[in-house]
């Protein structure tokens, strides 16, 4: 439950600033539908580790399949989220692509430096064999 605690932990932080960042500059660099995508990706994020870790536990050899599947499926979710945004809403169109995009990159290096951090303990463990 590390990785729970730590999603909940990097949410807090990046709530706070974007709160900071919404109450000194307003609308000017954060969208109006910020909190939308910020709550999207603490849900996708939660979701892609369950269905990875639900993978591992049925088969340990294929952590490939299931990870990268995972990122598959947030970015196939991410690219129809945008496009219903851009189809059904015509202001700020740049501005929420940025803002969510900022939020991916931030979540996928999230992401990744969790798992970086629960494979180095067996990747020493493999050195020593």
């Amino acid at each position: 439950m590390n990785f729970i605690r730590n999603l909940l932990i990097f949410s807090g932080v990046m709530g706070a600033l974007t709160a900071a960042l919404l109450y000194l500059t307003g609308t000017q660099l954060v969208h109006p539908y910020v909190w939308y995508i910020f709550a999207f990706f603490v849900v996708v994020t939660a979701g892609t580790f369950y269905i990875t870790r639900l993978g591992i536990s049925y088969d340990e050899d294929n952590f490939q399949l299931y990870y990268f599947g995972s990122m598959g499926f947030r970015m196939i979710l991410s690219i129809a989220v945008i496009f219903i945004y851009v189809y059904l809403f015509s202001e700020n169109e740049l501005q929420f692509v940025l803002n969510f995009f900022v939020f991916y990159f931030l979540f996928t290096g999230f992401e990744i430096y969790s798992l970086l951090a629960n494979l180095r303990p067996n990747l020493k463990r493999q050195d020593q064999i």
